[in-house]
């Protein structure tokens, strides 16, 4: 029963620290897609 236990509790953290690293990735990613997108309307604007 331990070592399940012991298991288990490996793969989630596991999981919670590659789904939190992708988040981490997609969310700048994005955020760098977004200001590129407003420097190009600011430069069309002027």
């Amino acid at each position: 029963m331990d070592e399940q236990l012991r298991i288990i509790l490996i793969i989630i953290v596991s999981v919670s620290i590659f789904g939190l690293l992708l988040f981490v990735f997609v969310k700048n990613y994005i955020k760098n897609k977004i200001d590129n997108l407003v420097k190009d309307g600011k430069k069309k604007s002027k």
